[in-house]
Formats: C-alpha cells, structure tokens, sequence
C-alpha cells in the first residue's frame, strides 16, 4: 500500500465530470492497463480484426503464442494489445493452454551439494531447455539425500518424498511430504506407519506402495505398507517374507519389482522380491532377472531397462520370456555422465542425470522385426546432451522424477538466475518467423 501525502492548504476540489480534470500520462497508463488486464466484452470485440501476427491465421498464431515461456511474458506483451490481452493475465493464458490441450514435460531433480551437504530440487523444462527452482522442503531435520524416496502421480502433477534419514544419527524418518505442482507449494501429510530409509517405493494405478528398507535400529525390514493419495491414508499390505533394504524397483505389468541389486564386494547374490496388489502376495524374483539388475531401472514400451553401473554404463532391457538380459543397440551414456546417477522415463524417452547435473536425453526406438515368424521386438537408443549452467557444478543428484502435466503453470516455477531471459525470447521469435515463412510457401505451392 502507498502512502498518500495531503497537504495542509485546502484545495479546489472538482467534481467527477468537471472540464478542469485531466489525467496525467501515468494514469492514463494505469487505465489502460486496467481495461487490458480486466477486458469488457467491447473491448475484446474492438481488437477481434487486429491479427495476433500478421501473415498467420489466428489458430496458429495462438498456438505458436501459447508455447512462448512465461518468463518472455514481459518482454512479448509488449508488442500489441492482443498480446497483452493474451499474456497479461496468467489464468487467461493458461485456461487457453488447457482448452487446447497442452502437455508439459518437466524433469525434477533432487540434488544435494556435496561439500556442504545442502539439498534442493531443479526443475528443467524439457521444451525450452531451461531449469527452475522449486520451494524448498519443509524438513526440521538435516536429512540423508539417499536414504528417502521420491514418486511422482503425473496424471495429477503431484511428486511424494517420503521417508529418508537423519544424517549422522542413522535414525530413520516417517515424514511424507506432497509437492503439488499447480500451487508450487509442499505440504506434510499423514506419516508413513513404519520409519524407514533405504526402501523401495513405486506408484500401482494411483496409490503409493513402500516396502522394506532399514528401521530404527539398522535391521533390515519386512514390512510393507500402501498410501491413497486422495484419502491421504496409509494401510499395512503382505510382509515381503524377507527382510531386505532397497537398491531399486520398478513397476511392470501392475507389480511392484524390488531389488537389493549387487554391492561391492560381490560376497552374496542380490535377492528380490515382487508384489501383486491384486492378491496381495509376494514371490521371489526370477533368477535371471535379478543377476542381470545391475543399475538404474525405468519403464519403456511396456519393458524393464536399466541403464548399467557395470558393462560401460550401457542400456540393457529384460526379456521375461526367456529369463534374461540383452544390451540394445546404440552408444553407452555419453562421458559427461558420471556416477552417481540418477534415471526417470516419459514418453518413450529416458532422462539420466549425472554429477554438476548434466542430463542425456535417451530417444528409445523400437525396431520392428524383420523376419514374418520373428516376432521379438528389438530396440535402438541415441542420446543428446544438456549442459547445465555452470552454477551446478558442484551438485550431485539422489533421485529424479520426470512429469508430464497438461495444466501445469510454468509461470509459478522460478526461473534460475543463470538463464538469459533473452536467449529464450529470440529463439521463441525465431520459431515464429520460421512458422510464419513456412505457411507462406505453403500458399505459393
């Protein structure tokens, strides 16, 4: 609120309609802007034959316009009235995004900085290329980026961290924490039954299971429990039946896939589990499948691949039907991923991130087969690579979770100081030259 300064002199005051009052510049302005940021009807209808950009039909237009990224909104509302009817308002901006059924890919990733131990989550927009920051976690305690767990409902834009450690007391936590990306904001809910660290985690049609893992105590559990997102109840399932910590999961096929993976030394095999929520059971994992789960598991074409600590750090994918794990075609993680890595998956595509925070986007390719009796798919992957500003380098990533929303505003995420807004801007107007050249030829032809 601004402060207001009267004067102690009485002054001429003139009534509403009187010759003698004239606005100055600066509240001509705000008046302007009023009617822009609240239209009337009349309003909009005066600028309905003015074209959003010349030369382009207004569908178009719009669409090219709705992918510009918010942080540009400033600059680009310039340009014109329709522009900024259309991106001085926010909500107006992103119900038009929604009507047209706009998804958003985002890559979430948890990163600690490993002199000071200092945890936050980075947010890349895997459209423009740029990372954001998100608030940070509620948590009292300095907790062990390692030992907690991260899923993500992305039907939803909801992201659960649950679990972890107090570093250097090697106690446990119950903490759940909700991260909803239409608010951008962190909430606690209701505490998981059983403290744990080092479990396995993973989403089954909406709900959240969590199993296993080291208690109180440092003794590996059995038990297991479930989470309704909606309800914000958890409930016991089946014990495993065997008392194991986590090195990761999976979810294939409606099951929940758990393994203790291999560590150095190779003194044991690793063991595993799997979990039918249908029956509520669980049975031990084929002996293939878990000798040749070596790494970092993501889901893909209805597969299980891992991207492998061992073997050059290649991609491997599981054939159940023969027991057994085969490496695809292509080159292994380029040299700017470095351990310890952190893998997620969406639309076909697998997201690895590596030390200082540089991502490699795997394209994963099913091949189709190439005799008529063959009827075994194989798969090719190639890879690109995103740099990361050089403020990242000295983070280190725990867990990642991509999401793929079609209402998320990415205007309440905040941009990170690094990025240059202006880059962002010209390639935006880039792309809308080139759309604009390519409808023009398209005419002449």
């Amino acid at each position: 609120m601004q402060r207001v300064r009267l004067s102690s002199q009485q002054a001429l005051v003139h009534r509403l309609g009187d010759s003698q009052i004239t606005l100055s510049p600066k509240f001509r302005v705000a008046a302007f802007q009023s009617s822009l940021l609240n239209p009337s009807p009349e309003f909009e209808l005066s600028l309905q034959y003015e074209p959003l950009i010349p030369g382009l039909p207004d569908d178009i237009a719009l669409s090219c316009l709705l992918r510009v990224p918010v942080q540009s909104h400033a600059a680009c509302k310039a340009v014109c009235k329709r522009w900024h009817l259309l991106l001085g308002n926010k909500e107006r901006f992103f119900t038009r995004r929604k009507e047209l059924g706009f998804k958003d890919p985002w890559l979430f990733v948890f990163a600690f900085h490993k002199f000071t131990g200092k945890i936050q989550w980075h947010v890349l927009d895997l459209i423009h290329l740029s990372w954001h920051v998100i608030p940070a976690m509620p948590c009292k305690d300095k907790v062990c980026p390692h030992g907690l767990r991260c899923v993500s409902v992305a039907n939803d834009g909801t992201l659960f961290v649950c679990g972890s450690m107090v570093s250097d007391v090697d106690s446990p936590l119950d903490l759940v924490l909700k991260y909803e990306m239409q608010r951008n904001r962190w909430t606690v809910i209701n505490r998981m039954i059983t403290a744990r660290s080092f479990f396995a985690s993973g989403v089954i049609e909406g709900m959240i299971y969590v199993a296993g893992g080291n208690s109180a105590d440092l003794f590996e559990l059995d038990s297991a429990e479930v989470l309704d997102p909606v309800k914000g109840n958890w409930r016991r399932i089946a014990n495993m039946g065997t008392n194991m910590a986590s090195y990761d999961a999976a979810v294939l096929d409606g099951k929940l896939l758990v393994t203790e993976g291999w560590l150095w030394p190779f003194f044991f095999a690793p063991r595993g589990q799997i979990y039918d929520p249908r029956t509520d059971k669980w049975e031990n994992m084929a002996f293939g499948l878990r000798e040749g789960w070596t790494g970092s598991s993501v889901v893909v074409y209805g597969r299980l691949f891992v991207v492998s600590d061992l073997e050059r750090m290649k991609l491997k994918v599981y054939d159940a039907e023969i027991d057994s794990w085969e490496t695809i075609e292509g080159p292994p993680l380029p040299e700017q991923i470095s351990k310890p890595f952190a893998v997620s998956a969406c639309d076909c595509k697998i997201y690895v991130v590596g030390r200082n925070l540089h991502v490699v986007v795997g394209h994963i390719s099913r091949l189709q087969p190439e005799g008529i009796c063959e009827k075994k798919w194989s798969f090719s992957v190639r890879w690109h690579v995103v740099d990361p500003p050089d403020s990242f380098c000295d983070l280190t990533p725990s867990s990642s979770q991509s999401m793929s929303s079609r209402w998320c505003e990415d205007g309440i995420l905040v941009p990170d100081s690094n990025v240059d807004e202006n880059d962002i801007l010209k390639t935006e107007l880039e792309h809308l030259v080139m759309g604009n050249e390519i409808l023009q030829r398209e005419n002449e032809t």
